[in-house]
C-alpha cells in the first residue's frame, strides 16, 4: 500500500466514498435533496439492500486498492447488524482502518 493511501485525511476520503457511490447507483432513480454529503445515508436515502452493502464493500476496496478491511466493524454494533449507516461514518471507519487494509494484489 503507498504511503498516500495511510495518510489520507477524512476529506481526502469522502470524495473517493461518495464517488463509489454514485457510481453505484448511476442507473437508480435516486433523488438527494441535499445533493451527496456527509449525511447521505446508504439505507433510507439510497435504498440499498443487502447485495448492494457487498456489492459496495467490493467497489471501496477496489476504489482504495486494499483488501482485508474489517468490515464487521462498520456494518455490526454490539452483535447486531445495524440499520443504517451515512458516508459521515463510513469516511470515518476508512480513516480508521485504511492503514491495517493489505494492498490489493
Amino acid at each position: 500500500m503507498s504511503n498516500s493511501t495511510l495518510e489520507m485525511s477524512p476529506a481526502e476520503i469522502q470524495p473517493k466514498v461518495i464517488q463509489v457511490l454514485e457510481e453505484m447507483t448511476m442507473d437508480w432513480d435516486v433523488e438527494l435533496e441535499e445533493g451527496w454529503g456527509d449525511n447521505t445515508r446508504l439505507i433510507d436515502d439510497l435504498a440499498f439492500e443487502s447485495i448492494d452493502i457487498v456489492r459496495f464493500v467490493v467497489a471501496i476496496e477496489q476504489a482504495f486498492a486494499v483488501k482485508g478491511l474489517p468490515f464487521e466493524k462498520l456494518f455490526m454494533r454490539e452483535g447486531e447488524y445495524v440499520d443504517e449507516m451515512s458516508v459521515s461514518e463510513v469516511t470515518g471507519f476508512l480513516h480508521e482502518n485504511l492503514a491495517l487494509a493489505q494492498p490489493a494484489a
